[in-house]
């Protein structure tokens, strides 16, 4: 009765030793005395202990970063360039039979390749063309993984350091381009000011009339000042009248 007992228990540990959850966006590598047997697909899944072991992998997108790289320019510029890789396992068996470690293997490639890329441009294009220095990269280390069961889906270039004397001559330089772009505004503004003054001079000069009421206007723009006198030192009769018609 003992006997029977203690096999039944050890018969429920061995089944529930094998048991194996496998969630919707996992695969497991399913081996048996380390041989490679076969997937296995989401859901409850039972292996032999001790005999069978299995290895998961996750196929949602992953992703890992690129470790900052000291790189020289095309125009010989020294920099720090880091970024950013996304990709996704479309055949686990290929990732873990052909490669060790896919991760450390693409955080390497991709490393490799960004400073192969931005090595052979200048400054200025991989600060106004970061997306396709992304491009560039990722087309570089697709073809690698595509061998692994791995596919790229986006490399980005997150920050760009350069030295101090680099930045505060482009802080210069943005600085000149400011001052150059206001005084081109002043003096478009200023041409426009002139030409209607010179319009508003014109019809003036056309209506006595007009002449004597900017007078007016004037005098009412100076009386706003409490502490101001006004002295005229002629009459309002000379000011010139529009001439009678003659019948």
């Amino acid at each position: 009765m003992n006997f029977f007992f203690v096999f039944s228990v050890a018969v429920i540990f061995f089944l529930l030793a094998g048991i194996r959850v496998i969630f919707e966006y996992k695969r497991a590598l399913k081996f048996r005395f380390g041989k490679y047997i076969k997937i296995l697909q989401p859901g409850f899944r039972w292996i032999i202990p001790i005999v069978e072991t299995i290895n998961i992998v996750d196929i949602r997108v992953i992703t890992i970063n690129i470790d900052s790289q000291e790189v020289m320019t095309e125009d010989n510029v020294p920099c720090s360039i880091d970024g950013v890789v996304f990709f996704q396992i479309n055949d686990p068996e290929k990732a873990v039979l052909e490669v060790e470690e896919y991760k450390f293997a693409i955080s390497q490639l991709a490393q490799a390749a960004l400073r192969d890329v931005c090595g052979k441009v200048e400054l200025d294009t991989i600060l106004s063309k970061r997306e396709e220095m992304g491009k560039n990269i990722k087309t570089i280390v697709e073809k690698e993984t595509a061998v692994w069961g791995i596919v790229i889906i986006d490399v980005k270039i997150k920050d760009i350091q350069l030295p101090e004397n680099m930045r505060r001559m482009m802080a210069n330089q943005a600085e000149a381009e400011r001052s150059r772009r206001a005084r081109i505004i002043l003096a478009l503004a200023e041409e426009q000011a002139a030409a209607n003054l010179l319009a508003a001079g014109k019809l003036i000069d056309q209506s006595p009339s007009a002449i004597k009421l900017r007078l007016y206007q004037t005098l009412a723009n100076i009386a706003s000042e409490k502490n101001s006198t006004i002295l005229f030192p002629f009459p309002e009769e000379v000011l010139p009248r529009k001439p009678k018609e003659e019948d």
